[in-house]
């Protein structure tokens, strides 16, 4: 008896401790345990397809806006740290709430780069998915993102003929306003590093999870291949995880005339 008394002593003690440490945000207070503002809404007045807003409030919503729901769980320290961390870190890469303030090149960046992070696997993030099984993103719901994607980046003019040749520093700051969401030049992100991608092989950069399809596309970065790949990637390697293309002929021809510079050729 008395050992049990014991057990269920330590038990509650260690409850108690938890809660309390819970009010400790060495990551940042996400906001877990305020009652949502009703005033507080997410893309309400955002131009998007409804199906398209009503998955990412979803499955999206709870580490990437700042209408937050605290699982019980997430109310027990250290776990609530953890789950604070990957909230602060979701914001900081995408805020739904913030949508409509973001203006159209970001919204096509990002929009891009959740159909790749969904197609890929990358989110939502492994824990939670095995948590929360009824909120993964389902193939169904990726084909939604991808047509909302597509949409988003073919602006009327798409159609028009580049006028000049490619310029480096139009194509510097092309790379700054679409590519960095994913890419950078020295470094893995998303993408891999593409400081010297012209004249590179695909696929080719050592220890980059590429998806199957481009690991064995064995194409050379060149004028004709880019231009390819940023009108429409599927189309010349089906099946790859990237889901963003270039709309506009001359900014195609600027982003390719930039990435050779940097290649040194």
């Amino acid at each position: 008896m008395k050992l049990v008394t014991i057990t269920a002593l330590g038990g509650a003690i260690a409850i108690v401790t938890s809660l309390l440490f819970a009010q400790f945000h060495p990551f940042g207070d996400a906001g877990l345990y305020e009652a949502p503002d009703a005033r507080t809404t997410i893309m309400e007045h955002a131009s998007m397809p409804p199906e398209v807003r009503a998955t990412l409030i979803a499955k999206c919503a709870d580490c990437h806006s700042e209408r937050v729901h605290a699982p019980l769980y997430g109310r027990l320290a250290p776990i609530s740290w953890l789950v604070e961390r990957d909230i602060m870190r979701g914001r900081d890469a995408m805020n739904l709430s913030r949508w409509e303030s973001y203006g159209p090149d970001r919204q096509q960046v990002l929009a891009a780069k959740i159909v790749q992070e969904t197609k890929s696997g990358k989110m939502p993030l492994l824990q939670y998915r095995m948590i929360h099984w009824s909120d993964r993103v389902t193939e169904a719901d990726t084909a939604t993102f991808s047509r909302w994607a597509h949409a988003l980046q073919n602006p009327g003019d798409a159609s028009m003929a580049p006028d000049v040749d490619g310029n480096p520093d139009r194509g510097k700051i092309v790379f700054e306003k679409r590519c960095l969401g994913c890419h950078a030049l020295t470094q893995n992100r998303e993408g891999p590093r593409l400081h010297g991608v012209y004249g590179r092989s695909s696929g080719s950069i050592t220890g980059f999870p590429y998806s199957a399809a481009l690991g064995k596309a064995h194409l050379t970065w060149n004028e004709s291949t880019l231009e390819q790949w940023l009108t429409d990637p599927d189309a010349l390697v089906p099946g790859n995880n990237m889901d963003f293309h270039v709309a506009r002929p001359q900014e195609r021809r600027d982003l390719i005339g930039f990435l050779r510079q940097e290649a040194g050729q």
